[in-house]
């Protein structure tokens, strides 16, 4: 499996998950892909997604999901509402 680059990974999970986060790490930090056939469903909080499918990627690195207005929306946010966001 090939080591991407955060921005990349960033990338990946808005092709596939339809929401935007931000990755803190230096530049020449690497994860494995995003390798998810489907998106997360409607009804996983932001947090339950982070946990499950985000963290095990990035380990300790800084993360944040970031909707439609700029903001980080609160953790038990539901993934769909944040898809939404994006106008």
């Amino acid at each position: 499996m090939s080591k991407i680059t955060a921005k990349e990974l960033e990338q990946q999970v808005f092709d596939k998950e339809e929401i935007r986060i931000v990755i803190r790490v230096p530049k020449d930090t690497r994860f494995d892909e995003y390798k998810y056939d489907r998106k997360a469903a409607v009804n996983t909080s932001i947090t339950d997604w982070m946990n499950t499918r985000l963290k095990p990627l990035i380990g300790d690195s800084e993360a944040e999901v970031i909707d439609g207005s700029g903001r980080n929306p609160h953790g038990r946010t539901l993934i769909e509402k944040v898809r939404d966001s994006y106008v």
